[in-house]
């Protein structure tokens, strides 16, 4: 396996700035008496006021632009069980571009448990601080339960980006591909290779969106799942949806593995691990195929592997290449109007409002072979996607406030260049240094 070519300036960087994210203040200090209005004794009115109508907490504290971002670092994607100080980095990152992309303050949180009740726990206990949680890398079959568990539980949005942000992208990026090679998602044959929660998400969107569940092969690492997977059946508690999938999917009852899975497939949908596919796999699907691989860093087959076998479209979660299918074009916009509407929780509805948007940004602009999506630093697509989302959560009746597209349009605007603006005084300034020379 390649070394990745960023590998080298990634470390260099990373020591030179120790770490991605800060905090800074929203208020300005002028003098010493400020200090007497933003602390003592002047923080006592708010504090008072808010103990006697808690729901104030959001007009006087960051609590409606803040949220948690929770690893227990099990399993990160393309990187796997590497704990949550490694995951620390990745969670920095996933902040840096909420804030910069949507104007939404994200706090990384990396939790030293493994265990699901403990790590319940936990976030529930946070709620009296945050707007919401996007749970990040949290190895299967526990991810589901966890998120389940919150979402029941919690009176603020708790969103898992592997399965919710992923099933975003990947319908938006497959709707768009499809409509590029000439074919329809409910006659369409989809393999999806790997089925840990990235995938199994996307599977329930794409039957809820139209595909033919009966026409989908997935393939875990033991091979293609149908009924006689008995190995799932036997641990269904744990992982209901998996099974679901069995009992659902693969019409034809397709055994084998990978390339038996990817035979005459229309579209290949892969998270698994880099390197995987290879491309006389590829070579056998159907003319004009549609290749998702999206492991990250190293992709399950290198994008000019693919096309030299015959795929047309073919998409990776790099933003090197192009077609990235990346949660990165859904979270920002898509917290941004949550955030904004101060909605109790994420619905399927709203996420399939944001992909809709998502793919419609892209239409608008034409969409070729090697441009299926936008790229994540369009300031009007995270716009669109937050008056998306905030609008749908006002129409199911979850949006505790009633915020008009106009007003979320003007809202997401004004959060987004804030933080672009921050970010260039910050630098042009010096305050935030140049980057030293590459690393050797």
């Amino acid at each position: 396996m390649s070394r990745d070519p960023n590998a080298d300036e990634a470390l260099h960087l990373h020591a030179f700035y120790r770490g991605k994210v800060q905090t800074s203040p929203k208020v300005p200090v002028r003098a010493q008496k400020d200090f007497s209005i933003w602390y003592t004794p002047g923080v006592a009115a708010p504090s008072r006021a808010i103990a006697d109508r808690p729901e104030l907490v959001w007009d006087y504290t960051n609590k409606g632009n803040t949220i948690a971002i929770v690893s227990d670092g099990t399993r990160v994607l393309g990187l796997g069980d590497i704990g949550p100080r490694a995951a620390l980095p990745v969670m920095e990152g996933k902040a840096l571009l909420f804030k910069y992309l949507g104007g939404v303050d994200a706090i990384p949180i990396c939790l030293a448990t493994r265990d699901a009740d403990e790590l319940v726990r936990t976030v529930e206990l946070l709620e009296p601080a945050f707007g919401g949680i996007n749970l990040e890398d949290i190895a299967q079959p526990k991810c589901f339960r966890v998120l389940d568990t919150l979402r029941a539980r919690m009176r603020i949005p708790v969103w898992h980006d592997d399965q919710q942000g992923t099933a975003t992208c990947v319908l938006a990026g497959l709707t768009n591909a499809l409509e590029v090679v000439g074919k329809d998602l409910a006659h369409a044959r989809i393999a999806m290779i790997g089925m840990g929660a990235a995938n199994v998400a996307s599977y329930r969107v794409l039957v809820a969106s139209g595909a033919d569940p009966r026409a989908i092969v997935a393939c875990d690492t033991k091979g293609t799942l149908h009924d006689g997977r008995r190995d799932i059946e036997d641990a269904r508690d744990a992982f209901a949806d998996k099974w679901r999938v069995c009992t659902e999917s693969n019409g034809d009852r397709i055994v084998g593995g990978v390339a038996d899975a990817l035979r005459g497939a229309d579209v290949c949908i892969a998270f698994a691990s880099g390197g995987i596919i290879r491309p006389e796999w590829i070579a056998a699907m159907a003319k004009d195929a549609v290749v998702f691989a999206c492991a990250n860093p190293i992709p399950e087959i290198w994008p000019a592997d693919a096309k030299r076998a015959g795929a047309r479209v073919v998409a990776t979660g790099r933003g090197d290449f192009p077609n990235q299918v990346n949660n990165s074009l859904c979270f920002p916009g898509i917290f941004r109007g949550v955030l904004d509407a101060r909605a109790k929780r994420i619905t399927d509805g709203m996420l399939l409002a944001a992909s809709r948007e998502l793919a419609r940004c892209a239409k608008e602009r034409g969409l070729r072979d090697d441009d299926i999506l936008p790229r994540m630093d369009d300031e009007e697509l995270v716009v669109r996607e937050a008056v998306a989302v905030a609008s749908q959560a006002v129409l199911e009746g979850v949006a505790q406030i009633s915020v008009t597209p106009e007003q979320e349009a003007e809202n997401a605007r004004a959060a987004i260049r804030r933080a672009r603006e921050e970010m260039r005084v910050l630098v042009e300034s010096g305050v935030v240094p140049p980057p030293p020379k590459s690393a050797p």
